[in-house]
């Protein structure tokens, strides 16, 4: 048995030839504790109070769609207030980025490496994931369980595990990265109805327990028939 946690997964192992190709979505637990929506004090810390606060989570690696973002946020420039994206994560592309933002003096602060990702994506406005490939990513699933607007690259898993929870666009094109999280700061009732539907697609996802008790079960089929 070839297990996959996306549709795209179980085509591929079934173009390799496993005669039992079977979906087994993996969950991510929720957050520890209360979350704040819209925290002051994380928003204070990272320089958003009176301007929109845009976050990107992940490793600062080629693929991952930030040299795009950076793209898009060039075109936030022009906006009032200006949105300030913060990127957190480390990774080789940090000095390259870094260097970009620097030069062509973009609204855009890398924090590193967070172990209050939760809290800071909650105070956000607009959360982004601009990779080229995910599954089922992790700051989707969270941006979603928080009803934190999302805007994803329409990759692999992503479109499957969003729904029409997310506004969804391709990869490697800032222009429509832009405009969509643009659209989005701009409509406050779209963000609201977003994060309603991130709320009900999160709430279609397997549990933890039911994720174990899935692997469990496709173990004991496997066993029995020794």
């Amino acid at each position: 048995v070839d297990l996959g946690t996306t549709s795209q997964h179980l085509d591929r192992a079934r173009r390799r030839g496993p005669r039992d190709a079977r979906l087994a979505p993996v969950t991510v637990p929720p957050a520890r504790g209360p979350v704040c929506l819209h925290d002051g004090k994380a928003r204070a810390e990272l320089g958003a109070v009176d301007r929109p606060l845009v976050m990107a989570v992940g490793a600062l690696e080629r693929g991952r769609g930030y040299r795009t973002l950076l793209d898009a946020a060039r075109e936030w420039r022009e906006l009032d207030p200006q949105p300030l994206l913060v990127i957190a994560g480390e990774g080789r592309e940090r000095a390259l980025l870094q260097r970009r933002i620097f030069e062509e003096g973009l609204p855009v602060r890398l924090i590193g490496r967070r172990d209050d990702v939760a809290e800071l994506l909650a105070a956000a406005d607009v959360a982004v994931l601009p990779s080229r490939w995910e599954a089922r990513a992790l700051l989707a699933q969270e941006a979603l369980r928080l009803g934190v607007p999302l805007v994803a690259t329409a990759v692999g898993g992503v479109p499957e595990l969003v729904g029409d929870a997310a506004e969804l666009v391709p990869y490697g094109d800032a222009g429509a990265l832009a405009g969509a999280v643009r659209g989005l700061l701009d409509d406050a009732e779209r963000r609201m109805d977003l994060a309603a539907a991130g709320r009900v697609q999160a709430g279609t996802w397997p549990t933890e327990d039911e994720t174990v008790a899935h692997v469990l079960s496709v173990y004991d089929e496997l066993a029995s028939l020794r």
